[in-house]
């Protein structure tokens, strides 16, 4: 054991190399070594960058998740056929409706960057199909002004099924309202959406929504007895 001790403290420091190497080699690294055992230190400092890349590119997508082809088109055809009658009541023209409802959805396709919260596409196709049944109807005022008394004879011998002096009554009335009135009369109660979502479809207030509806209804009524 006495020699043990001596070997730290010899002279010509044979022990103390020998004791200092074991220590060298297996206590702890040596300066020399430090750049190589020092990496794992090092090396890690990428990875918060790594990690910080890919959740950035993830929020974006995640923003951006409205303006994907595929849920632009998914939504499209799901509602599709509610679109189809939102632009029927607008225009109550079928050839005219689907252009319409096409229509709408190639100009929110070319425009889907601006959908950033993928609840509101439908909201846009809407507006979109609103705006475009405007025009087509200033279009075709005045053809559907001169169509208004033969189309009753006409649609009874093409559509007897329907009732067509009742739906034609209705048509008209609607046909003399003042356009917001009517637009949030079609959308409130024949596209069946609340008052919340026709003012965002239509970008009014919701107290414009209401008093647009009121005002609507007691027009209709009044022009619908007047042609009873």
């Amino acid at each position: 054991m006495a020699p043990a001790r001596g070997d730290r403290g010899t002279a010509d420091g044979t022990g103390t190399g020998t004791a200092t190497g074991a220590r060298g080699a297996f206590a702890r690294p040596g300066r020399g070594r430090r750049p190589s055992g020092g990496m794992p230190v090092i090396a890690p400092m990428p990875t918060p960058r790594t990690t910080r890349i890919p959740s950035q590119r993830e929020g974006t997508d995640t923003a951006a998740a409205g303006t994907t082809v595929d849920h632009l088109t998914e939504t499209y055809r799901a509602h599709y056929r509610s679109l189809l009658g939102l632009a029927a009541l607008l225009l109550d023209d079928t050839a005219s409706c689907e252009d319409v409802v096409q229509e709408a959805f190639i100009r929110v396709h070319s425009a889907r960057n601006r959908v950033r919260d993928p609840e509101k596409t439908l909201a846009y196709l809407r507006q979109t199909v609103v705006n475009l049944s405007r025009s087509a109807l200033r279009r075709r005022i005045l053809g559907l002004k001169l169509l208004s008394k033969p189309m009753p004879d006409m649609a009874s011998a093409e559509e007897g099924a329907y009732d067509q002096l009742e739906r034609d009554a209705l048509i008209k009335a609607m046909r003399k309202l003042q356009r917001r009135q009517r637009e949030v009369l079609v959308l409130r109660y024949f596209a069946d959406m609340t008052e919340a979502q026709v003012a965002e479809t239509l970008g009014i207030s919701l107290g414009s929504v209401k008093a647009y509806g009121s005002r609507g209804i007691a027009a209709l009524r009044v022009s619908m007895e007047a042609s009873a």
